[in-house]
C-alpha cells in the first residue's frame, strides 16, 4: 500500500471528511513519527509495533566490484519491531 492508497482508503471510510483534510492528517502523523525518530525517541502503536533508532557501528566493508576495502562510518538506522497482535496475525498459519 502506498501513501496515496492509504489516504484514499481513509477518505472512503470517512465520507464526511474532505480528501485534502485526510491527506493533511496522514502527513501530520508521518511527520510526527519522523521528527520523533530524528530526536532518538521511540514511537509505539499498541498491537501494531514500535519504531526506534539503532546505531550501526563503523566497519570495514568490501566493494563487490573491485574487492577494495571501504570504511563505512557509524550511522543511525530506523528499526521496526512488530507488536504481539500483528505478529500473531501474520503467523497464525504456523501454529
Amino acid at each position: 500500500m502506498t501513501k496515496s492508497e492509504l489516504i484514499e482508503r481513509i477518505a472512503n471510510k470517512n465520507p464526511h471528511l474532505l480528501l485534502k483534510d485526510v491527506e493533511r492528517i496522514v502527513n501530520v502523523v508521518f511527520d510526527k513519527i519522523i521528527s520523533s525518530l530524528a530526536k532518538g525517541e521511540r514511537v509505539e502503536f499498541r498491537g501494531f509495533g514500535a519504531f526506534s533508532v539503532r546505531k550501526r557501528t563503523p566497519r570495514i566493508a568490501k566493494n563487490p566490484r573491485t574487492g577494495e576495502q571501504v570504511k563505512v562510518e557509524e550511522r543511525n538506522i530506523p528499526h521496526f519491531k512488530t507488536g504481539k497482535q500483528l505478529h500473531e496475525l501474520l503467523n497464525k498459519d504456523f501454529k
